[in-house]
This record gives structure tokens, C-alpha cells and sequence, in this order.
């Protein structure tokens, strides 16, 4: 029976973050979904971690892969869901009934191409340090991502027939082009008005910010032109000020 989400995790060497993913999954109250796991062929007790945590929606695989993105392909590809859902190793969903509330606002509004939410910040131990400094809006269009990531992709849910291919030559930011694909050819976009993601503030792209900023501006010039993506980043700054001098959560 073909489920209604897939859920995907990409993990490598993930010991320390896994496990609250695992558990955010298996305590989830709804059941039409797979959960799978692409490991990067991890050295550490990450795939031990899984299999404790694993129920019989659970699928496994570990191989070595190209980065996360390659990885994030290789889950896209065996995904059998109608909808994907990616959580990294260290996020987690919000409440248990997530997924449910997920469900119920595809099945009720027609199985739209996004679904999409709001996204909490926390720490390694899971609290709560702040909302995202981007706010999801009630309306979204691809527009829209003229102006940054608005949405978290891990509170991005997307019907699979809408989507393509993380493009790896991207090695921090892929995402982001890859929700502008999706948006463009979704016919419709529902706003879910809860929190449905936390969201480990010590991720990949975290680490790693200053790159996956100079890759985002390649791909909003690419999308939405030059002299707009210029324009955007003049009124970014201070909201970079904002945000690099803590005053306000991030």
C-alpha cells in the first residue's frame, strides 16, 4: 500500500544528534507513512541508533554517497509517499500529532503541491532558543523566495510529483533551489498556522553559513535576476545586524 508521507532522513556519522529524530518519528500518532533512513555508510553507532528506534515503517539504507544532497536524491528515489517530508538527523517534529496535522490539511484542502509551516529553533538538547528569524506568511508563491528561504525546508511537504532532483553542484544550498522548483510548479500552497518543526541550530548549513549564503545569492540571481537580488540584499543587512548581535531570537 502506497503511503500517504514519506518521511526522510539523511544521517551520517550521526550518533549524538539521531536519536531525536528517531524518537520525534516513532512517537508520531499517525501511521499512513514510511520513515526511511539514507546513511552516508557511517563509522560511528549511528545505524545502531536506528535500528533500536526502528518499527516496521522503517527503511534502511547505507552506502556511501556524494554529500547530503546526493543522499537526499538517493531518499527522493525511494521514497514511495505521496508527499516527502526531509528531517535531518537532530530535527525533529514539534508535537506528536504532527504528522497528523499534516495529513489532515492535505486531505482536506486537495492534495495541494506544498504544505508548509512554522519552525522552532532549539538546541542540542532540544530547547527552545527562538522561532526562525524568517516568519512563513499565510499566502506563498515563488515570488516569494525572492527574499530568502521564508519557509524552512523541513516544514516544506511536497506532493512528489512536483518535484526533481537536488542539483549537487550546489553543496550548501541546494534546498533552496529546490523549494523554488517546487513552488513553480505547484498549483496550490496551504499554510498550516502550527509550529511543526524543531530545528537543530548546529546543522551543516549552519556551520557552514557564509558559503550557503554566497551559493543562495547564485540561485537568486539566477531565478529572479541580478539588479532584484541586489536590491534584496541591501535590505537584508539589517536583518543580518539583527541576527549577528542577537538582538532579537533568531
Amino acid at each position: 500500500m502506497t503511503p500517504l508521507i514519506s518521511v526522510i532522513t539523511v544521517t551520517y556519522n550521526a550518533a549524538n544528534t539521531v536519536a531525536t529524530t528517531m524518537h520525534s518519528v516513532t512517537a508520531q500518532t499517525f501511521t499512513d507513512f514510511e520513515h526511511l533512513i539514507v546513511d552516508g555508510a557511517s563509522s560511528d553507532a549511528t545505524l545502531d541508533i536506528v535500528r533500536k528506534y526502528a518499527s516496521d515503517r522503517t527503511v534502511i539504507m547505507s552506502e556511501r554517497d556524494n554529500g547530503i544532497y546526493d543522499a537526499m536524491n538517493k531518499g527522493r528515489a525511494l521514497a514511495r509517499g505521496r508527499y516527502l517530508i526531509y528531517l535531518n538527523a537532530g530535527d525533529a517534529f514539534h508535537r506528536a500529532d504532527t504528522l497528523s496535522i499534516i495529513a489532515c490539511s492535505i486531505v482536506s484542502n486537495g492534495y495541494p503541491g506544498v504544505v508548509y509551516g512554522q519552525t522552532d529553533i532549539v538546541d542540542s538538547k532540544g530547547r527552545r532558543l527562538g522561532s526562525r528569524h524568517l516568519t512563513a506568511p499565510e499566502t506563498l508563491s515563488v515570488k516569494d523566495f525572492s527574499k530568502g528561504m521564508l519557509v524552512c525546508h523541513q516544514a516544506f511537504i511536497v506532493r512528489a510529483d512536483i518535484t526533481s532532483e537536488y542539483n549537487t553542484d550546489y553543496r550548501f544550498s541546494a534546498d533552496y533551489e529546490w523549494c523554488i522548483k517546487c513552488l513553480q510548479r505547484s498549483d496550490k500552497n496551504q499554510y498550516i498556522p502550527e509550529v511543526l518543526i524543531d530545528y537543530l541550530s548546529e546543522g551543516v548549513t549552519t556551520a557552514n553559513h557564509r558559503k550557503s549564503l554566497m551559493e543562495r545569492f547564485k540561485i537568486m540571481c539566477r531565478y529572479y535576476g541580478v539588479p532584484l537580488t541586489v536590491w534584496r540584499h541591501l535590505s537584508f543587512i539589517p536583518r543580518f545586524l539583527t541576527v549577528k548581535f542577537g538582538l532579537k531570537n533568531r
